[in-house]
């Protein structure tokens, strides 16, 4: 199949005039012959703006998917919602548990949906909730949760279910979306907690292909240690993926590593990056 992916929602922005950042993730994929999906939605303060100012009519919209559920992936649900009703919602069953992350100074603060499923049902959400590896519509696929196989990918610190600090969130809701193109497969991801490694060997393992063309999204290498930055790597080199565009939580210094170690690969997959396929 053919496929253009339009990144709407990042941290950052590319030239297109008065489009806005912010910290988030949100992409929308248009197959040539199909109902266009939305994968992420950010926080809710950019997508519906930003869907305009690049005349991106959101109500083609079948779907949503989200990658998993904290508030910069999550929060322009509703909004989404109430002015483009209605929309089937793909996620994991674990993806409204709540969610906090500590400050350095102590102090706890909630990182989940804003929203209730309540609230979202009634302003016509449809969620069909699976942990499994699944296809969404022709050449679309949802990962489900990714086994965490890798010894280095170790995932995130100081994300709990509580804010006593107890009850550890390892974010299993964490999910990635696969396209299946002539040219290999498009992986997009959200934040990648699973680990970038984890999920293309979870794709292959279930797929059967090895043959990623591009990926692109936010890698979370901005969050992850010198060790696991050298080992994912040093391990990407070794897929012989063709186009790199990452977003979101990669990071400055993770994105100018991958730069200068894929220089022909990397790109920056900003608001207004788009990748015809």
């Amino acid at each position: 199949m053919n496929f253009r992916i339009t990144i709407l929602c990042d941290n950052s922005v590319g030239p297109i005039s008065k489009t806005l950042g912010e910290h988030g993730f949100s992409a929308l994929i248009e197959p040539f012959q199909g109902v266009p999906i939305l994968f992420d939605t950010g926080q809710g303060l950019t997508l519906l703006h930003n869907a305009r100012r690049m005349n991106k009519d959101l109500s083609a919209v079948g779907s949503v998917v989200l990658s998993h559920g904290h508030y910069d992936h999550t929060g322009g649900l509703l909004p989404l919602l109430i002015e483009q009703t209605p929309k089937r919602i793909y996620a994991h069953p674990a993806v409204f548990l709540p969610r906090f992350r500590f400050k350095d100074t102590g102090e706890c603060y909630p990182i989940g949906i804003p929203h209730s499923r309540d609230q979202l049902e009634a302003a016509g959400g449809s969620f069909d909730l699976s942990k499994m590896y699944r296809q969404i519509a022709s050449g679309i696929f949802l990962t489900g949760e990714v086994p965490r196989v890798t010894d280095f990918e170790t995932g995130d610190h100081e994300l709990y279910c509580d804010c006593i600090a107890q009850d550890v969130d390892c974010t299993l809701d964490d999910q990635s979306l696969v396209l299946e193109t002539e040219r290999g497969l498009i992986v997009i991801l959200g934040c990648c907690h699973a680990g970038l490694i984890n999920t293309l060997e979870h794709i292959a393992s279930l797929s059967g292909r090895r043959d990623v063309y591009a990926v692109i999204g936010g890698t979370h290498l901005g969050f992850c240690g010198q060790q696991q930055l050298d080992k994912t790597i040093s391990d990407l080199k070794g897929w012989g993926i063709q186009k790199i565009a990452t977003s979101h939580c990669t990071g400055f210094f993770a994105s100018a590593r991958l730069l200068r170690e894929m220089p022909k690969e990397f790109q920056v997959a900003n608001v207004g990056f788009v990748l015809e396929v």
